[in-house]
Formats: C-alpha cells, sequence, structure tokens
C-alpha cells in the first residue's frame, strides 16, 4: 500500500472518511484538553440557551397579564394579589415592592408630604436594578464564550499544526500520512470553536434584545405607577 495512506487507513471508517470522533480521542495532550473545554463550553452554551428562552418568554407572558389586570382593575390591592403569584415577571416584583413601600408610608402616623415620593423611587429604583440582573444573569457568559471560543479553538489549531510539524523533523518524512492526522485534529479545535461561539453570539444578541425590552417595560411602570401613587402621599 502506497505509504501516503498508511496513517490515515488507521483513522478511516470502512466508508473511506476521516473518522472525526477517533481524531478527537487521539489527540494530543493540549490540542485533547482545549476540545474538552470547547465541548464543555458548548454544553453550557446549549443550557443557558434553553435556561434563559424559557424564563425569558415565562417573564413576558407573567408581565402582559399582571398589566392588563393593573390597568383593568385600577385598584392597587387586586393588583398586589395578582402580582404575588406572578413570580417571574419582573414587572410584577417591582410593583410588589413599590407597594409595600406604599402601604408602610400610609400606615405610618407621621405626615404624609411630597418627600416621601423620594421613598417610592428609590424603591422602584433598587427593584429594577435587581430584575435587571436577574434577567440578565448567566447572559453575559454568552457573550465570553462567543469572543473566547474562536481564540481558544485556534490556540488548539496552532499547537496541533506545531506538533505535525515537529512530526516531520522527527520522522524526517514529509508526506500527507505524516502531516494529515495532526493537521486534521488540529482544524477541529477551530470548528468546535466556532460551533461553540456561533449559537453563544446568535443567543447572547437575541436575549440581549429581549431584555432591553422587558427593562423598558420596567422604566415605563415606574412613570405610570409614580403618577398614581401621588394622590395617595400629596392629595
Amino acid at each position: 500500500m502506497n505509504p501516503i495512506f498508511v496513517d490515515l487507513v488507521t483513522k478511516t471508517g470502512d466508508s473511506g472518511k476521516m473518522d472525526i470522533w477517533s481524531l478527537m480521542k487521539d489527540s494530543s495532550g493540549i490540542v485533547f484538553f482545549v476540545l474538552i473545554v470547547l465541548i464543555l463550553f458548548s454544553i453550557s452554551t446549549m443550557f443557558i440557551i434553553g435556561y434563559k428562552w424559557f424564563f425569558l418568554k415565562k417573564a413576558k407572558q407573567e408581565s402582559e397579564q399582571f398589566l392588563a389586570i393593573f390597568w383593568k382593575e385600577r385598584a392597587l390591592d387586586i393588583a398586589y394579589k395578582e402580582a404575588k403569584e406572578a413570580t417571574s415577571s419582573p414587572v410584577a416584583n417591582v410593583f410588589v415592592q413599590a407597594y409595600e413601600e406604599l402601604e408602610k408610608i400610609k400606615n405610618s402616623e407621621a405626615k404624609r408630604n411630597s418627600s416621601d415620593i423620594d421613598f417610592i423611587v428609590r424603591t422602584l429604583r433598587k427593584a429594577i436594578t435587581m430584575q435587571t440582573n436577574r434577567l440578565e444573569s448567566m447572559v453575559s457568559f454568552l457573550a465570553t464564550i462567543g469572543s473566547a471560543a474562536p481564540f481558544i479553538g485556534l490556540f488548539g489549531t496552532v499547537w496541533g499544526i506545531m506538533n505535525a510539524f515537529l512530526n516531520i523533523g522527527a520522522k524526517q518524512s514529509v508526506s500527507l500520512a505524516t502531516v494529515a492526522p495532526g493537521i486534521a485534529e488540529a482544524l477541529i479545535a477551530t470548528a468546535i470553536g466556532l460551533v461553540a461561539a456561533i449559537p453563544a453570539v446568535i443567543a447572547y444578541n437575541h436575549f440581549s434584545n429581549k431584555i432591553k425590552i422587558q427593562v423598558s417595560e420596567m422604566e415605563n411602570f415606574e412613570n405610570d405607577f409614580l403618577n398614581i401613587v401621588k394622590r395617595y402621599i400629596i392629595e
């Protein structure tokens, strides 16, 4: 058999095609470690995408339901009961904290004045910050994977190609059989790096837009709620 194919045959299936899984399993130490890291990144990306998709979808649905009840009933105590049930809704959670602060002001013996509005404003802004952080949790990790994975894969590729050329010197043979397996396993690192990075970048941009919409809803609700509570404090 032509020696140019000897090394390739050992890594080839019955169909005559290169067996990617065998190349990954037989990769050199550094390249194998890079592949494991990238595979873990891919698994983490898929988990985060699935979790955040369901979480943001539920948050959107519960916010829409809460706002519909809030504007329909026009009674804060009824809206409060509904908000307590909508635990995934960022708008509802903001309302719960603001309403509880409003009740403290209403039940206090101190004379009400316009400065009490400051307490409500601080409560609303603190609640919005907390809910924003909750919405954004784990999404930043997608950005990290999207930016880092290609470079980690490239590092594995460079290392694998370097080893392939070192094998040329060690075997004193310049042939496809000498360099092909090393280059093939090196290129797999780049491929898996892209497999991890591309979904992460797409999901990050998608989730960021969804989160911006929900943050905007909370900020709009803040203004509307403040206009409503002024009559409880000032009037």
